[in-house]
């Protein structure tokens, strides 16, 4: 077929875009912070994720060769999504075609730039193309599903020498579209990329997409995010490692807690807890721990507070006039932290 008749490829179509140099803030799409795509293990994934929750229906899967893509794979997305923004912002032609070198999207999250963590970013990129996902988000149509990958397709170059010099990647039109719009993306804390347990990564995200900045904060019935995660371990493990979540309290900017209602189901509530964490003798938060007096020294001596060494309660009983969670249509088992009707609340340790 001569090339005057020969259908143009993807990428023919595409006009490129290099990626933005400098240290830009990390964005991601809020219905990947929402919704289960990815796999919170490490280990090789099959299992498909099969979330229905309402009108939302959402089908990721894997293939045998590669598994499906990890919550670590996901931010390569958060970097495209970054990139996006960014030049969209300053009035920079984006594209769903996009080129950087390996040591750009490593360094932006936070990995190593050493010859396996090159390979190691190869082989995300191989499990983001071959994981596909279909979902009736952001469909006008009901009951209709959209099809993709992560990526469409990514290409590797290398010098003359063989090392590596480039790669080109296309991300599919559905994340592209949610990037484009301004209020399908959050920027997230930098530190989200030192998380190291899946778990943790995957609960900041739903965290900061629900929660934001908001004072008053938000809930969640411990089932309902078990499904949520679409995590393969049992409940009562998933559970476990959720309270040690709290009790590490490793996440940026959010104050977690337990609470139990009074027929003694577990919630976990987040709250955002951005204080200023100044070295020793400069102006710190506004946060003043229980039990001090009224005067509260301007200034520091030589030494700064100490916490007390009497463990900080994590977890109350709670009741409701509406205990039931599942009220919300838009959003099952969650309330907003203080706009519920409280009758009563007992602090202490739990069960």
């Amino acid at each position: 077929m001569s090339s005057r008749h020969r259908p143009q490829s993807e990428r023919e179509q595409l006009e490129l875009f290099r990626a933005l140099p400098g240290d830009l803030a990390p964005r991601d799409a809020q219905d990947l912070m929402a919704y289960p795509f990815f796999s919170l293990a490490k280990t090789h994934r099959t299992t498909p994720i099969d979330f229905r929750m309402n009108d939302i229906t959402i089908r990721v899967e894997a293939v045998p060769e590669h598994g499906m893509a990890t919550i670590w794979d996901a931010d390569v997305l958060i970097w495209a999504a970054s990139q996006i923004v960014e030049a969209r912002d300053a009035g920079i032609r984006t594209s769903r075609l996009m080129a950087a070198t390996p040591y750009e999207i490593l360094t932006f999250i936070g990995r190593g730039t050493s010859a396996r963590d090159y390979h190691r970013l190869k082989a995300a990129l191989d499990r983001l193309q071959s994981t596909t996902v279909a979902t009736s988000l952001r469909q006008a149509a009901e009951r209709r599903l959209h099809r993709f990958s992560w990526i469409n397709e990514w290409t590797e170059h290398a010098d003359r020498h063989g090392n590596p010099a480039g790669i080109d990647l296309i991300v599919p039109d559905w994340f592209y579209r949610a990037v484009l719009d301004d209020a399908l993306v959050l920027t997230i804390d930098r530190t989200y990329f030192r998380l190291t347990g899946g778990l943790e990564r995957w609960l900041y995200r739903l965290v900061r997409k629900h929660a934001g900045n908001q004072h008053a904060g938000w809930r969640f019935d411990f089932r309902h995010l078990h499904a949520k995660s679409a995590s393969l371990s049992p409940f009562k493990r998933f559970a476990f490692e959720l309270r040690d979540i709290v009790r590490r309290q490793p996440l940026p900017g959010y104050r977690l807690t337990i609470e139990y209602e009074a027929g003694r189901r577990e919630l976990l509530a987040f709250v955002s807890a951005r204080l200023s964490t100044g070295v020793c003798g400069q102006a710190v938060g506004t946060l003043v721990p229980s039990g001090t007096g009224e005067h509260v020294p301007s200034g520091t001596a030589g030494s700064c507070h100490r916490e007390p060494k009497t463990p900080i309660p994590i977890s109350k009983t709670v009741t409701y006039d509406t205990p039931n969670l599942d009220s919300n249509p838009k959003e099952s088992n969650l309330l907003e932290v203080g706009h519920a009707p409280t009758l009563g609340i007992t602090r202490g340790r739990g069960p």
